[in-house]
């Protein structure tokens, strides 16, 4: 699949996925747990999708008006300066994240919320240490 046709696929999804949960959380009186919490992720993932859909396109749009522009953001892309940068602040992300991730689950599971809830959570949590983990062997063994 091209990628012009997969940013405008994820748009249309986007907007089919937003436009369905506003209209179901409207019109349902009273959704009951799952189905509300279903319609909440819909509307979520609906903007996620479409917002990255239209900026893939804009940016595609923009790139075809302007050669020079898009032979520079290319250039930019692919500069090693810039991804050890974008390398580094992603790693400094992640450190912060397993703090502030590790910091939510202890409340969360304080505030006595339902035990599936505090498990998805931790599971979660540990499912992405794992990964970590993984990839820190696996690279230990490349050196």
């Amino acid at each position: 699949m091209k990628k012009t046709i997969s940013s405008y696929l994820f748009t249309v999804i986007g907007a089919g996925l937003l436009a369905s949960g506003v209209f179901f959380i409207k019109t349902i009186e009273d959704p009951q747990d799952l189905l509300r919490v279903l319609l909440y992720i819909c509307v979520g993932l609906g903007c996620c999708i479409f917002g990255h859909g239209m900026g893939e396109t804009i940016v595609r749009l923009a790139m075809k008006n302007n050669p020079a522009v898009a032979e520079q953001l290319e250039i930019a892309q692919k500069d090693e300066r810039n991804l050890a940068n974008a390398n580094r602040a992603k790693a400094k992300a992640f450190d912060l994240m397993i703090f502030v991730f590790g910091a939510l689950n202890i409340t969360i599971a304080l505030m006595d919320i339902d035990l599936t809830i505090v498990l998805l959570l931790v599971i979660a949590y540990l499912f992405i240490i794992g990964y970590c983990t993984y990839y820190r062997i696996k690279y230990y063994k490349d050196m």
